[in-house]
């Protein structure tokens, strides 16, 4: 497949993924697109950026999220070298920490 293809297919799943309606609806169309394991490890990476946001040491990450000290580096490393895009702190922001404090609360 060219570059140009798989660029355009790429753009039309973000597209896709902008126009869900809701929080319920982003999570059914995720279910439907991935397996379980797949959203785990996209969750759990997440998590991960969150927790290193807040300033968490790799341990208390650990603990808390059960990642690999090398997703935990990984994630790290995108974070600080602002990731592919370079959004992830930005987005995580947005969210406020307290909310995500509390969206992790549990695990």
């Amino acid at each position: 497949m060219a570059k140009a293809e798989k660029r355009a297919r790429s753009v039309a799943l973000y597209e896709t993924i902008l126009k869900l309606k809701d929080l319920d609806e982003c999570c059914r169309f995720f279910d439907d697109l991935c397996t379980p394991t797949e959203l785990r490890s996209l969750e759990q990476r997440f998590d991960v950026a969150v927790y290193l946001q807040q300033g968490l040491v790799y341990l208390d990450i650990l603990e808390k999220t059960g990642a690999s000290s090398a997703t935990i580096s990984r994630v790290r490393r995108s974070m600080l070298d602002n990731g592919a895009g370079g959004v992830m702190r930005e987005v995580i922001a947005r969210l406020g920490l307290r909310e995500a404090d509390e969206n992790n609360e549990g695990q």
